[in-house]
């Protein structure tokens, strides 16, 4: 079929065709945001899962979803090596710049302005990849000690009043939080604590790899009672069919149900999967309906192939011999989890010894301990690819 007119969208963050089974999560934001803005108590939300599940997707929606409803917001990604207060600064300053307009030169609003101006000029100090070319004004004594947890509490504090005074709320969504240092983290957790505690409209909607809970419990003990965790996993198969089908439909396209039956048996019901196969059933069909032939003859080949020089591919690229045959010993045993020393046992050492290695690749995000002593891969189907590219376990 004409592959001009492929309605499928894999891609990171790319919004699909068909926004499946994520609508009571789409429902609490929107409802956790009201209340905020409405000085009642919500707790912030926490999107955790595998890579693959659309938490990116997700955060997005939400971001525009509340953005359109007249929130002051800020979209940002943590990636890794780069402070929180580099990525939030800027952030914040768009923000309550918004909230200025709004209030047509809220001295509140300034205020927050020069409170963000002192912050930058503290955390320059400590954190050398500020880099910020606008003066701000400071305002001497807010924000400005050089102690993250005083400044950024400060900070949140007097942002907050500001959108309090536009009867708004301020919205921050972070993507990977995983990758925020864990003194950081505690910072950002605090002020958001200090915030709820004097009930002004800040909260964070935030997502990251499966880690990011026992990262957060790490940081501050009370996380788990200042945030909502919810897990996004892959999709139950009415609602994996939906997202193949609802695109097909809109093209004037069908599936046959066996091959609906074979796609969700090869992406088992992962997001990503499902419009990675989508997009090669579609340009592998002749006609309409796609029939299961054109899955397994062509599009599961080429959706493999496909995958293997770019969604697996680009992690494996950033893992050193060690890290490699520790996952390829992970491979060897199945999807997982597996315990620690079944791992080490593959390898022939001893479970201290490899240990660093784990936690290496724990910091990557490339695996997590979903309970003690286990470990899984973060990326669904990896243990396949990694049987592929390395067929022997001394590959």
């Amino acid at each position: 079929m004409d592959p001009r007119l492929n309605p499928y969208a894999p891609g990171a963050g790319t919004p699909p065709p068909e926004l499946a089974g994520r609508e009571s999560v789409i429902e609490k934001a929107s409802i956790a945001l009201d209340r905020i803005r409405n000085g009642l108590a919500a707790r912030s939300l926490m999107l955790v899962g595998l890579r693959g599940v659309g938490k990116t997707v997700l955060l997005n929606r939400l971001h525009n979803d509340a953005e359109a409803a007249g929130f002051a917001t800020v979209m940002l990604e943590a990636p890794e090596r780069r402070s929180l207060p580099a990525l939030l600064a800027p952030a914040l300053r768009a923000a309550v710049l918004k909230l200025d307009r709004m209030a047509r030169g809220s001295d509140l609003a300034q205020r927050a302005l020069r409170g963000i101006g002192g912050f930058v000029q503290a955390m320059k100090l400590k954190y050398h990849d500020i880099e910020f070319g606008i003066d701000l004004g400071v305002e001497p004594g807010l924000a400005d000690t050089g102690d993250l947890d005083a400044d950024l509490i400060a900070l949140l504090r007097t942002v907050g009043e500001a959108a309090r005074e536009r009867k708004t709320a301020v919205a921050l969504f972070i993507d990977e939080l995983q990758y925020v240092e864990e003194a950081q983290l505690a910072a950002l957790i605090s002020a958001l604590h200090r915030c709820s505690q004097l009930q002004l409209p800040v909260t964070l909607i935030g997502a990251g790899l499966p880690q990011l809970i026992g990262q957060m419990g790490k940081a501050k003990s009370y996380a788990e009672r200042l945030f909502e965790f919810t897990t996004i996993g892959r999709l139950p198969d009415d609602q994996a069919r939906r997202a193949l089908i609802e695109p097909a439909t809109r093209a004037d396209a069908t599936f046959d149900d066996d091959a609906l039956r074979e796609i969700l048996a090869q992406t088992r019901g992962y997001p990503y999967f499902l419009q990675e196969w989508g997009k090669h059933s579609w340009n592998c069909a002749d006609q309409s309906p796609i029939r299961v032939s054109d899955v397994t003859d062509c599009a599961t080949v080429q959706a493999i192939a496909e995958l293997d020089q770019s969604f697996f591919r680009v992690r494996l690229d950033r893992l050193t011999p060690a890290e490699r045959r520790y996952m390829r010993a992970m491979a060897e045993l199945g999807p997982g989890p597996h315990r620690s020393g079944d791992i080490a046992g593959m390898l022939g050492r001893e479970v201290r010894t490899v240990a660093p290695i784990r936690s290496k690749l724990i910091d990557k995000g490339m695996i997590y301990s979903p309970a003690h002593g286990d470990t899984a891969f973060t990326v669904p189907l990896f243990d396949e690819f990694m049987r592929r590219i390395m067929p022997g376990m001394d590959a």
